[in-house]
């Protein structure tokens, strides 16, 4: 990361890094094996045969708490229709809740989902206990319920709760709606865009505030919404019995930041990492960004990609066993590299919510070895459309003028002149120029009268090439028009015209040539040409 900032830097204008998306598991570890669950409904609430009403009843009192919460508190409660992107429905909800200023929750799903759950059935043979009943675990098709709430702490989450027993509870959380809350309660103004801030006052409290983001600020948030909105248990069961969930990391990602003063080195940058990466990201570099070794028993993918998504962009992903870092540019303000895990064990790390400082000095160093990888592919120049651009007509108010070719010798004519100013301090006024070009290059005023000259500096000026001098009709060259006049001047004199005459007329003899750094840099490059020129021709 260093390295990237380094070579960068002067283009972007603060880097960050933080977790973003969070998805939590959370487990009632008193409730999760058969034998766990006869004992509850025996000894703890005194029920002799666990069956499945004893079960169903259970889940049919959380469901009835449901619905009624819903309705003393005016919350919406739908069933979620196939195929809909729940976040995107229940935005204008969210909305409305962050204009009233209130906190709570604002939206509940429900949704047939595959979950966990307990299967109980008569024994084939009698046994001694007439009460005894075989309770064993399955997964199958019952009702979840999505509840979407504005923490104070943590921002917009979502829980997400079984109603069948074991009752397990999905948490859904990001990292960004965290920095956000914090950086509101500090009084530090941001502009944040689709999950990235792309502006803030203080980059060190933005960086502060997502560093701050700890296992037990997020166990508080979630014990006291699952305790809320949960499945409900006594204060009897709940002397008798440890109820406390045990939170376990499911999906995690990790972020790194850049965000760029414009959008032309990004999208230039973002490309050009693409290709670089596709061709040179190969198996051995993943493993060592990712901090493994590829030997027989790796388990999972090892390869690149690059998808484009329904948003409209592009995606590049290098994959290494369950995992992956991705990157994308949005918006042409900002780079993301992001690390991405479904299973932490692939880097050794236990998914206890009690160990995310570990997941993220392990992210962070990922993120880090591949921003120094691309920074050494990136350490090159990249393609600058300029000639491109000034070749495409533009618009001014309501006049539209051509655009300025390279291979346009009248202009390059006019370029040279205005190149020297030092006899002009206060600009070439249009008569001036005009006697000054024809007599450099021996040009007649029929063949080139004042009135093209005007009709040049007119296009020059369209493309701020020029200016005038105040109110004057004097023309000067702009600093951008200097370097354009300058690359124009030098592409045809010293560079494009030498090496154009020696493939199509004379080529000098190397053995001969004056000791001029010049002309050897000159004959090198007429070499590279015609060995590039020879193995298109072999191909």
């Amino acid at each position: 990361m260093e390295l990237f900032t380094k070579l960068f830097g002067s283009l972007l204008v603060f880097v960050y890094h933080c977790f973003d998306r969070i998805v939590i598991h959370g487990y009632l570890s008193a409730l999760t094996r058969p034998e766990q669950v006869v004992y509850f409904f025996r000894n703890v609430v005194g029920v002799n045969v666990v069956d499945k009403e004893v079960l169903s009843r259970r889940t049919g009192e959380y469901r009835d708490w449901v619905e009624a919460y819903a309705r003393n508190h005016a919350t919406p409660i739908e069933w979620a229709d196939k195929g809909v992107r729940k976040d995107e429905y229940v935005a204008r909800y969210l909305r409305s809740m962050v204009r009233a200023q209130r906190y709570g929750v604002y939206f509940i799903f429900k949704s047939m989902e595959e979950g966990r759950t307990f299967r109980c059935t008569v024994p084939k043979y009698p046994t001694r206990d007439p009460n005894h009943r075989i309770l064993a675990p399955q997964r199958s098709r019952f009702t979840h319920y999505y509840f979407y709430i504005r923490d104070d702490v943590l921002g917009p989450i979502a829980m997400r709760v079984a109603s069948f027993f074991p009752f397990q509870t999905t948490y859904y959380l990001n990292g960004h709606s965290f920095i956000e809350q914090e950086l509101n309660r500090s009084g530090i103004g941001f502009r944040k865009t689709d999950n990235a801030f792309l502006a803030v006052d203080d980059p060190s409290a933005l960086q502060a505030a997502a560093d701050r983001l700890n296992p037990a600020l997020i166990r508080e948030r979630l014990d006291y919404w699952t305790l809320l909105l949960g499945p409900k248990f006594s204060n009897k069961e709940r002397e008798r019995i440890s109820l406390r969930r045990f939170y376990a990391i499911s999906q995690i990602e990790y972020c790194r930041n850049f965000i760029f003063k414009r959008n032309f080195p990004i999208h230039r940058i973002f490309e050009r990492s693409c290709e670089l990466g596709l061709w040179l990201f190969t198996a051995d570099k993943i493993s060592e960004v990712f901090g493994t070794r590829i030997t027989k028993k790796l388990h999972g993918k090892l390869n690149t990609t690059l998808e484009k998504i329904e948003h409209g962009h592009h995606i590049f992903r290098a994959y290494c066993k369950h995992a992956f870092i991705k990157q994308y540019e949005k918006f042409a303000t900002f780079l993301r590299n992001e690390v991405c895990s479904n299973n932490l064990t692939d880097f050794g790390l236990r998914k206890g919510l009690d160990h995310l400082a570990e997941v993220r000095e392990k992210f962070l160093g990922i993120t880090e070895r591949f921003a120094t990888f691309q920074a050494q592919c990136l350490n090159v120049h990249v393609e600058f459309a300029l000639l491109q651009r000034l070749a495409l007509p533009i618009t001014v108010g309501s006049a539209k003028y051509p655009g300025i070719k390279i291979h346009d010798t009248r202009m390059i004519r006019l370029m040279q002149v205005l190149l020297h100013a030092g006899t002009t301090v206060g600009g070439w006024r249009a008569q001036q120029l005009h006697e000054v070009v024809v007599a450099s290059f021996g040009l007649s005023n029929k063949r080139y009268g004042l009135n093209q000259l005007r009709y040049d500096l007119r296009k020059l000026r369209a493309h701020a090439l020029i200016e005038r001098d105040g109110n004057r009709y004097a023309y000067r060259l702009t600093n951008k028009g200097v370097k354009v006049a300058t690359l124009f001047v030098l592409f045809h004199q010293r560079l494009c015209g030498p090496l154009a005459n020696s493939l199509f007329h004379h080529r000098p003899d190397a053995n001969f040539q004056p000791n001029s750094k010049l002309e050897a840099a000159v004959h090198k490059a007429d070499n590279s040409i015609r060995k590039v020129i020879e193995l298109l021709e072999a191909t």
